[in-house]
């Protein structure tokens, strides 16, 4: 049974409560799968050259990443709870390790695609498994924090997966970054494989996604979700190139705002404790506001750089919050249907990034950055109001 569900303990007791140790590989197990989902992009260039493919052609594997991922997270997760979270979590690194290592052995842009496809659909079951895993060794009056500690690995793919893949890629070849990753999806299995964990296996049948929808408070949730997600992969998605276009700055300048935004996701984690004081009570709403006024700061700060630096920072602060209480929100309506849940969040994550990107692409081409920064906002009260029961 879930820690959630447990008579209260005693105050001094959750005080003292230590995080445990598995928290920290399930952090770099989404670090691997942050990591593949973020390297394509810095190194498509030199994919292209080597393969003799427009690089919009190779980033229709970033593309069938993403499909697998949402696909799988929408009809493949809810067998998590049946089948168990950490045999689901050991299957799926198995088989993204195998991707990996097809994706560094691509002779062609179309293999390269289908293993990507794969270790989409290996990842769609990861993520809502390493989120339920993540809830469930979480000590009681901890779970915000230890939700928040695994959450750091987007910021290690982030700024050390972003950054390490380009010299990579110069130093050696782009192969050598997709296998460097497959190393360490490998790595990720054998740690899962010897932890030691075991599952309790739930005799819920599985449902399907209608049926977890209809769980009372899931629906509100994925709205705020969606929104959350499409707000933010829509200002991403342009703010490279409002920076070099824009505000006439090298490319170079996009990895410093990466950077700030990263630091500011992953400083978040050190407030987290303080942020569990409050747990009781519906701050969501609240975060969530926070998260469109940081939008709306983007509007006068887009039109300077040192400006905007400040503001991702305060950007990734915002958001990490929002992912955690949001993730520890969903993960506690129902223990026993948990994989489900966590699966219809992450289908809504990939479904909302493809939605966000494609609808804010002529926002931003018609109107400019600020406009688009504007829209985020409105998004994001649109998450408040969602959450505001």
């Amino acid at each position: 049974m879930s820690k959630i569900n447990q008579p209260a303990a005693d105050p001094a007791i959750v005080l003292d409560a230590r995080i445990p140790p598995i928290a920290f590989i399930l952090t770099g197990a989404v670090a691997v799968i942050g990591s593949n989902s973020l390297v394509l992009s810095p190194i498509a260039p030199e994919v292209s050259r080597s393969l003799g493919a427009s690089v919009q052609g190779v980033m229709t594997a970033s593309a069938a990443f993403g499909l697998g991922t949402g696909a799988s997270a929408l009809f493949l997760a809810r067998y998590i709870d049946r089948v168990g979270a950490w045999k689901m979590l050991r299957l799926a690194f198995a088989v993204l390790a195998a991707a990996l290592a097809a994706s560094a052995l691509a002779p062609f842009v179309a293999m390269l695609a289908a293993a990507q496809l794969i270790a989409g659909l290996a990842a769609g079951v990861a993520l809502p498994a390493i989120y339920s895993n993540a809830a469930a060794v979480a000590p009681r009056g901890r779970e915000t924090e230890t939700v928040g500690i695994v959450l750091t690995g987007w910021t290690l793919s982030l700024v050390a997966g972003v950054s390490l893949s380009a010299v990579l890629a110069d130093l050696l070849h782009w192969r050598a970054v997709f296998g460097a990753v497959c190393l360490l999806a490998l790595g990720a299995f054998l740690a899962l494989a010897f932890n030691g964990r075991r599952d309790v296996v739930s005799h819920t049948p599985a449902i399907s996604p209608i049926a977890a929808l209809r769980l009372p408070g899931v629906a509100r949730l994925l709205i705020a979700c969606g929104a959350f997600m499409a707000a933010f992969y829509g200002v991403y998605a342009y703010l490279g190139d409002h920076l070099t276009n824009g505000l006439g700055k090298p490319v170079s300048a996009n990895g410093l705002m990466t950077v700030s935004y990263g630091l500011g996701f992953g400083g978040a984690v050190f407030l987290d404790r303080t942020l569990q004081t409050f747990a009781a009570r519906n701050l969501l709403p609240f975060v969530f506001a926070a998260v469109a006024a940081v939008y709306v700061a983007m509007v006068p700060a887009s039109t300077s750089y040192g400006a905007m630096l400040i503001v991702a920072f305060a950007w990734g602060l915002a958001n990490h919050f929002g992912l955690n209480m949001l993730i520890v929100r969903l993960s506690a309506i129902d223990p026993a249907r948990r994989g489900a849940i966590m699966g219809l969040n992450s289908a809504t994550t990939y479904f909302a990034a493809f939605a966000g990107t494609l609808s804010f692409g002529p926002l931003y081409a018609g109107f400019g950055f600020a406009v688009a920064a504007g829209v985020a906002a409105f998004l994001m009260m649109i998450s408040a109001l969602a959450t505001a029961r």
